[in-house]
Order: C-alpha cells, then structure tokens, then sequence
C-alpha cells in the first residue's frame, strides 16, 4: 500500500480525488522543471508529510519542510513565525495550505521576510472543495479574490492555473460522499468505493473535456499559482 504522501503525489484511478491530485502534480511539476535551479533553498510552508518533496529531486536544491512540531526540518512557532534568518530562501511553495490559515497576514509576512528579493512563491489552495479542517478550515476563494488576497500582501501573480472545473469538481464531490457511506459496509465496501469511484473519474474527465476554458478557469476546484516578490 502507498503511503498518503506517494498518493498524493501518484493518485489512483479509484482515489476519489484523483482528478484534482494528478492536476496538482503535473503543474507543480512543471512549475518545478522551470524555476528550480541548483543550490536554490527552497521551503516547503506547511510541508505536512512532505508529499511533494519527491519533485526538487534532481534538482540540486535545497529543500526543507516546515510545520510545527519537531519532526520538520524548520519549526513554525504557535503564532506562525518561522525560525529562518531574513532573506535566506529562494523559494517557497505553499501547497493546499492557504485554507487552513487563521491569519493571513501573518503567514504571507513570514513568506515575504524569508524569501530573497525577487523570490518565488508557488502557491495552491482550493476553489472550491468539502470542509476539511486539518486541524481549522477558514476559506475557499474566487479566482480574483486569491489575486487580490496574494498581490495585497507583497506579490505579484504572475501564472495561476485552474485544476478542475466545476462539472469535474461535482462529480469529486458526489464520488467522496458515496465512499464516506460505502466504506462502513465489512469486507467488501472499500472494494466496491473504488470502483464507483473509478467510475466517476472517468466520467469526470468526460465532463472536463466539455466544459469551456473559461468556466473552468474562473470557477477552479484549486488554483496554482507562481508569485514573486515585490521589491522593498
């Protein structure tokens, strides 16, 4: 069995949020293959059990996962702070963290102090999606309203990318629900959620390929971003 972190990075067919992960994963990866240069320090903000890690491989850069408690490489305080020297990070990469943040300031004040002038930051979070407090769950956000919220905190964005559009995302929703129900039910439940969950992966990439550009683009299950720092 694939740990939790190797899912996220390599979804299965029968995950039921296989289609929103396999995006994450392919602009992530192509946001790595053309920033990341060697002997760059990267930090992973909110790093969790680092599922993302796997991509700065190759790379020659330096990566580091942040979060709190002791097990990471950088310890993020009770208030947020991080325990790195100003401008020592190239880049930073937010994944799938922004909704969990009670204190936006804070969080993209720390990004700002750490991060050289110039520095990247590639940042995800959801569009829409189910609540999921990991261990709080404060927004979901418009594309507009995630520009506004980044560009008014000290960045530019200057790539965002929708993963999922709105039909697709229904169809994630429905098939999580279902899997909830179906997974209660001994010996046979897991097996028989996979297989409607497989089936509705492929009826949602069906519903992707008809649903137009821009509908998509505006109404994104998550966002992926690529931000860079404003000068001081």
């Amino acid at each position: 069995m694939p740990t939790d972190a190797e899912r996220r990075l390599h979804p299965r067919i029968f995950d039921t949020d296989w289609l929103m992960l396999r995006g994450m994963t392919r602009v992530l990866g192509q946001l790595v293959t053309r920033h990341v240069r060697e002997g760059q320090k990267v930090l992973d903000f909110g790093c969790g059990n680092r599922p993302y890690a796997p991509l700065f491989k190759g790379r020659e850069a330096i990566y580091l996962g942040a979060d709190f408690g002791h097990e990471a490489d950088v310890s993020i305080a009770p208030d947020g702070r991080i325990q790195l020297a100003d401008a020592s990070i190239d880049i930073v990469i937010s994944v799938q963290v922004l909704e969990h943040v009670r204190n936006l300031d804070v969080y993209f004040a720390e990004i700002s102090r750490i991060l050289k002038p110039g520095g990247i930051l590639f940042l995800s979070t959801h569009g829409t999606w189910l609540y999921h407090p990991h261990p709080e769950d404060h927004r979901r956000w418009t594309r507009v309203g995630l520009i506004n919220d980044i560009e008014t905190r000290g960045f530019a964005v200057r790539e965002i990318e929708s993963i999922v559009g709105p039909l697709g995302t229904t169809t994630m929703i429905r098939s999580t629900g279902y899997a909830v129900f179906l997974r209660r039910i001994p010996l046979v439940g897991g097996l028989i959620a996979g297989a409607i969950a497989t089936v509705m992966n492929l009826r949602g990439l069906m519903e992707e390929a008809v649903t137009p550009a821009q509908i998509r683009f505006d109404n994104g299950c998550v966002y992926v971003t690529r931000c860079e720092k404003h000068p001081s």
